[in-house]
């Protein structure tokens, strides 16, 4: 019997703070909505414009435009994503990793953009950069940016990007 109550206890050490700490860890729920939203924003953009872009975007988001000063305050951004409204200009991106913290209540993006565009000659123009978007989840329980970046990279070689 002491030996029942010895490995009944032993267990309990061992296995119970990894239940503990599974309880604690963001659901993969959140991993994969944060994931659906980098979709969803892309989509917006396509289709509405810089609006529907920025509705993405907490009131108080910064963004770290590359070779520039911060921007902060979603109104500020929004003033430097009019281009998204030009149908000849399309912003695509795809996430290489999503994260959420323990906690469950901020995650980031990290991945790859490219940006077409038709340049002052007429011909086409494409961009190819990295980005990082750090998301919080509101008090409303909605996830929205709070800190976005990219950076224009060199012409990947033997990898398009959609």
């Amino acid at each position: 019997m002491r030996c029942a109550v010895s490995f009944f206890l032993a267990a309990m050490f061992f296995f119970f703070p990894a239940a503990l700490q599974t309880a604690q860890s963001p659901a993969a729920s959140d991993t994969e909505t944060v994931r659906a939203l980098e979709a969803a924003m892309m989509n917006a953009a396509a289709e509405k414009g810089a609006a529907g872009y920025m509705s993405f975007y907490a009131d108080d988001a910064v963004e770290l435009p590359n070779g520039a000063p911060a921007i902060r305050g979603k109104d500020d951004i929004s003033r430097t994503m009019q281009f998204l409204n030009d149908k000849n200009n399309r912003l695509t991106w795809t996430p290489v990793a999503v994260n959420v913290s323990q906690s469950g209540d901020l995650a980031y993006t990290y991945g790859l953009f490219l940006f077409r565009s038709i340049g002052k000659d007429g011909q086409p123009v494409v961009e190819h950069g990295k980005y990082t978007t750090i998301w919080k989840k509101q008090k409303d329980g909605q996830w929205k940016v709070i800190l976005d970046m990219g950076n224009s990279s060199p012409t990947p070689k033997g990898r398009a990007l959609g």
